[in-house]
C-alpha cells in the first residue's frame, strides 16, 4: 500500500505511514520487546502444535510442560541475573547437581533432611560466590571462570559419589505435591514456587536500587563505576543470589524425581542459556527480564513436546532449537545496532 502524502498550510509535505508500515513497526516492536516477543512466540508455537498434533492441546500435556519447567526455569532465573551483568555461567547445572548429591547423602545419614537442605543451600551460595569473587576481584572473564568451575565440580561430584542416591518422601520432595485447578490441570508446589520466584526477582530488578545497578553494570560497568556504583559488590551479590537459586533448583529436582546422580542434568547449562537467549535477554548484558527467561524455558519445552508428538526425530529438534538461539542472538545484535 502506498504512503499517503498531505501538504500542510505552511507548504510542508507531511508523509503518513501506510498501514503496511505501521504493521511492520508494530511487529518489530513486539519481537524486540523482552517480554512480548517471547510471549508471542510461545502462543504461536502452542497454536501451531495444537493444529498439527492430536494431543498437544490436552490439559494433561500443558500441565506436564508446566511441571517440567520448574528445574530449568529456576536455573534460568539465576543465569539471567548473571547474563544481565554481561557475564555467563557454564557451571550452574554442576553446582545444582553437587548440591543435590550433598543434600541426598546427608539426608540419608544421621544429619536428616533439614540439615542437608541447609548445607546444600550454603554450598551452592558459596560456589556461586567463588565465581563472583574471581570475576569481580580478579577481573577474569566469566566464561573462563565458570568453565573451569564446571570441570572441577563435575569431577568433584563423581569423586563424592559414583552411585545414584535416593531420598525418601518428605521435606525434600515437598515441591512435587499439589492440587488440581479446574478439575484436571495439576499445579504442584514447585510450579507455584518458580512463579513466585519470577515475581520477586522481577520486582527486585525493576523496583529497587540493586536492580537498577545490575542493569547499569551490564550496560557499561565503567560508566556505572563512575556514577558511584560499587561494581564489584553488585557482581558478587548477583553470583551469590544465583547460587541460592541453584540450590532452589536442586530442591525442585527432588520434587521431580527422588533419585539423583553425578550424571544428572548434563545439558542444564546449555538449556538455561538457550532459555535466556530465546527469552529476550541480551548476551551483551543490560537488557532482559526474568519473566522472558521463564517464557524462554517454556518455549523450549513446548518445542520438544510438540515436535516429539509430531514424530520428529530428536536430532532435528536440536537443530530447530539451535537455529532459534542463533536467530535470537542475531535479532538482539541488530536491535543493539539500531539503538546506537
Amino acid at each position: 500500500m502506498a504512503e499517503s502524502v498531505k501538504t500542510s498550510g505552511a507548504g510542508d509535505v507531511v508523509i503518513r505511514e501506510s498501514a503496511g508500515t505501521r504493521a511492520a513497526t508494530f511487529a518489530d516492536h513486539v519481537f524486540r520487546n523482552p517480554v512480548l516477543g517471547p510471549l508471542a512466540a510461545l502462543v504461536v508455537a502452542c497454536l501451531v502444535f495444537s493444529l498439527l498434533t492430536d494431543n498437544f492441546a490436552s490439559v494433561d500435556n500443558f500441565s506436564l510442560i508446566l511441571q517440567q519447567s520448574v528445574v530449568v526455569g529456576t536455573l534460568a532465573l539465576g543465569q539471567t541475573l548473571i547474563v544481565l551483568t554481561g557475564g555467563i555461567d557454564l557451571a550452574n547445572g554442576a553446582i545444582m547437581v553437587l548440591g543435590t548429591l550433598v543434600v541426598a547423602r546427608l539426608a540419608a545419614g544421621t544429619s536428616g533432611p533439614l540439615a542437608g537442605l541447609l548445607v546444600g543451600l550454603v554450598l551452592c551460595a558459596v560456589l556461586g560466590g567463588i565465581s563472583g569473587l574471581i570475576v569481580s576481584r580478579l577481573g577474569l572473564p566469566p566464561f573462563i571462570v565458570t568453565l573451569g568451575l564446571l570441570t572441577i565440580l563435575q569431577a568433584a561430584s563423581r569423586l563424592y559419589t559414583k552411585e545414584t542416591v535416593l531420598v525418601d518422601e518428605g521435606p525434600l520432595t515437598v515441591l512435587s505435591q499439589g492440587g488440581y485447578f479446574l478439575g484436571r490441570f495439576q499445579v504442584t508446589a514447585g510450579v507455584v514456587v518458580v512463579l513466585l520466584s519470577v515475581v520477586v526477582l522481577h520486582y527486585a530488578l525493576t523496583r529497587t536500587a540493586w536492580g537498577r545497578h545490575v542493569y547499569a553494570v551490564g550496560n557499561n560497568d565503567l560508566a556505572a563505576k563512575r556514577t558511584g556504583i560499587d561494581v564489584r559488590r553488585v557482581l558478587l551479590s548477583v553470583y551469590v543470589l544465583a547460587g541460592v537459586l541453584y540450590a532452589l533448583a536442586a530442591l525442585q529436582a527432588f520434587g521431580r524425581s527422588p533419585a539423583t546422580s553425578p550424571n544428572a542434568f548434563p545439558t542444564a547449562n546449555l538449556d538455561t542459556i538457550t532459555a535466556v537467549v530465546i527469552g529476550g535477554t541480551s548476551l551483551f548484558g543490560g537488557r532482559g527480564t526474568v519473566l522472558g527467561s521463564y517464557l524462554g524455558a517454556l518455549i523450549v519445552l513446548v518445542l520438544q513436546s510438540g515436535l516429539t508428538q509430531a514424530g520428529i526425530d530428536p536430532l532435528y529438534q536440536n537443530i530447530v532449537t539451535g537455529a532459534l538461539v542463533i536467530a535470537a542472538v542475531a535479532l538482539d545484535t541488530v536491535t543493539r545496532k539500531r539503538a546506537r
